[in-house]
């Protein structure tokens, strides 16, 4: 079998992408890659070292959520019509709407790992205005959700939000995330210190919430920038994950090995994000057992069920007195530990993720040769 997959280098598909194509080729597939976005780095693409069967072709397209990703839209889907009657790949695994409707006779699998107008709904709670730019990206994804073979969502929440936002493919179906349990280590022995990742200025994943109130515990919040606006706590730049006085410690962007020692040595991980169609970063907390305090939204609900404590919705106050709790009752605290790290191991990692994906495959091109 043969895959062309394509992937952006700017979000965390890219984690997924490496997940994927991995497991792809570890099972015999041969893939082709086209990233687009912004041609990554030298250390973004060393895991491809090691795979034999994977040929890659990065490229600079702008992506089809940028403002001006439009304009590169023809050109990028030129470029894979071409490519597909190149190299003539089985099957398509797309992790952008905008090719859904390439014009090729392969099957086409879209993924839908997140988009702009359910992330506006989550983050200012009423519809986006009508700008002509979001009214053409509005239109780019009806079209490629309604071309494509099937679209896949990473949890039952985004493919309801995809049908209410946009448009019912004619198949669609569900497969979570996965991570490879390897890449982690859940047996260090514990700081007592809350992690979380992402930009302070994020209105999504909402990490300043964790600077509204004073913590019982270390506080450190990874790729952060500046503050927008004034924290209530002290804030500082730091190279520690536990400190001596409690403040908010706040770390740039972390090499994969920096960030899985950070997972290892926190407690307890905060998954403040008000928009998560999955959240790869609670489950690589999961894989290294730490505690998951979360946001009460409903994909978090259904990705961890009783596997984390939740915190009233979107409640700073909420999640100060749930980090109180853990805090205060380590036996509490590792219970929450082990059933994060238990529930990641039975359902998020990249083996079952690589056997759904290939069970949808072979039943596309099966369907395919039989309508032949």
């Amino acid at each position: 079998m043969h895959v062309l997959v394509t992937a952006d280098t700017i979000s965390g598909i890219w984690t997924y992408t490496r997940e994927l194509v991995t497991g792809l080729v570890g099972r015999g597939v041969r893939v082709t890659l086209v990233s687009l976005g912004e041609i990554p780095l030298p250390r973004q693409m060393a895991w491809m070292e090691r795979l034999h069967g994977l040929e890659y072709r990065p490229t600079a397209f702008r992506l089809e959520w940028m403002q001006e990703g439009e304009q590169d839209l023809e050109a990028s889907s030129n470029y894979l019509a071409d490519l597909v009657r190149e190299v003539k790949p089985d099957l398509l695994h797309l992790n952008q709407f905008c090719h859904g409707d390439l014009p090729v006779d392969v099957p086409r699998v879209v993924v839908a790992h997140g988009d702009l107008v359910s992330w506006w709904r989550a983050v200012h709670d009423h519809e986006p205005g009508e700008k002509p730019w979001l009214e053409a990206y509005r239109k780019i994804v009806i079209r490629g959700l309604s071309a494509a073979t099937a679209v896949v969502a990473p949890s039952g929440w985004m493919l309801q939000t995809l049908r209410s936002c946009y448009a019912r493919p004619a198949r669609d179906l569900v497969i979570y995330n996965g991570r490879n349990p390897i890449f982690f280590n859940p047996y260090v022995t514990k700081d007592d210190s809350v992690l979380a990742v992402g930009r302070l200025w994020d209105a999504g994943k909402q990490v300043s919430l964790l600077t509204q109130h004073r913590h019982p515990l270390s506080v450190c919040i990874v790729a952060s920038e500046q503050p927008v606006h004034a924290s209530r706590i002290p804030l500082r730049a730091d190279v520690k994950v536990a400190t001596d006085n409690l403040c908010v410690a706040l770390k740039g962007p972390q090499t994969e090995a920096q960030l899985r020692t950070l997972y290892s040595r926190a407690a307890i991980y905060a998954a403040t994000s008000r928009y998560e169609p999955f959240g790869m970063a609670p489950l690589e907390a999961a894989f290294s057992r730490c505690a998951i305090v979360a946001n009460d939204i409903p994909s978090f609900r259904e990705i961890w069920g009783d596997a984390a404590m939740y915190f009233r919705a979107n409640d700073a106050e909420s999640l100060a007195e749930a980090i109180r709790q853990l805090s205060e009752d380590r036996d509490l605290r590792r219970t929450y530990a082990n059933r994060a790290y238990q529930r990641a191991r039975e359902r998020f990692t990249a083996k079952r993720m690589i056997d759904d994906y290939l069970e949808l495959y072979r039943s596309l091109l099966y369907s395919k040769s039989a309508a032949a």
